[in-house]
């Protein structure tokens, strides 16, 4: 006979499971929407691109815009599955806002990027002559550069750090390709790197100093926002790291046999590359080494020859 207070499969069925100990939600399963969205939204991302130097005038603008929004939806959708709506919010607010605050007073007053002016009616709408589309790009590239620093160290002013460099390294491809296709041009030419001289040195100074103070306010950020992240592991990671890998890569041979921008391709995959090649060597290390024997229950019997 059995008590009738012992608890029914059905009672087992409906009882929760707890989190685990360290309070961090287990990673989706790659079949799971929350992992399929954000990847859905890299690979349109990346058809988009491949499309970028096939186009020409008012297309090539609009696929331009479309690059920017699916990398936007690619982050967000990736940043409320694993840590919730609030942080996913609070990172467009903060990174858009802060870009958008600095991409204002730079044509305003040349600081701290240099003197220079967006292409009238090509991006969309504009606040005070920035597109406001601009504003979203920020958001669209720090992102997969902000968890790449993540997974290269959990220290929060190296990530910061990083962070900032790899933004740099993000700007190397961004504003040459740009001022080519004629989105927004320098005042001065001639005080820039070899073969990228239209572009002042202002400028690559003034990203490092703005992404500087976004990944501090991430800092911030992170501690703040109450949603706990997931474990981490490459199913939760594919949908950023694979973003980050095609920006670097995919850039430098856009740039180098499709865009006639080599300078810039040897620029960007360098600058990109202080992040990506420590990646790389992080993932070959995870890809040899075995995986972690799954822990066993304390209550559960010892096992036995």
């Amino acid at each position: 006979m059995t008590d009738p207070r012992d608890p029914t499969p059905a009672d087992e069925t409906r009882t929760p499971q707890p989190l685990p100990a360290h309070g961090i939600r287990p990673a989706p399963r790659l079949r799971s929407p929350h992992v399929l969205l954000p990847l859905a939204f890299v690979a349109l991302t990346i058809v988009a691109q491949i499309g970028y130097p096939l186009t020409t005038g008012a297309t090539r603008d609009r696929i331009t815009v479309t690059i920017v929004l699916s990398t936007v939806c690619a982050a967000l959708a990736h940043a409320t599955a694993t840590r919730g709506v609030r942080y996913a919010v609070g990172f467009a607010v903060l990174v858009s806002g802060v870009g958008l605050l600095a991409e204002v007073i730079g044509t305003t007053t040349g600081i701290p990027f240099g003197c220079y002016a967006y292409a009238a009616d090509r991006l969309g709408p504009a606040l005070l002559d920035v597109p406001l589309v601009i504003a979203l790009a920020w958001t669209g590239g720090v992102y997969p550069v902000y968890v790449v620093a993540g997974i290269l160290s959990r220290r929060s002013m190296v990530r910061i750090a990083l962070t900032a460099t790899g933004a740099v390294g993000w700007d190397l491809f961004l504003d040459p390709q740009m001022v080519a296709d004629g989105q927004w041009t320098w005042c001065t030419v001639g005080s820039g790197l070899p073969g990228v001289d239209s572009i002042p040195y202002t400028n690559y100074l003034g990203w490092f100093g703005v992404a500087l103070v976004i990944a501090g306010l991430l800092a911030v950020w992170e501690r703040a926002a109450p949603d706990p992240g997931p474990e981490p592991g490459s199913t939760t990671l594919a949908a950023p790291v694979t973003l980050f890998l095609w920006t670097w890569l995919g850039s430098a041979l856009a740039h180098a046999a499709f865009l006639g921008l080599p300078a810039s391709a040897g620029y960007g995959l360098a600058g990109m590359g202080v992040l990506g090649v420590p990646l790389l060597l992080v993932a070959a290390r995870r890809f040899r080494s075995p995986p972690p024997a799954p822990a066993r229950d304390p209550d559960s019997p010892a096992p036995t020859r």
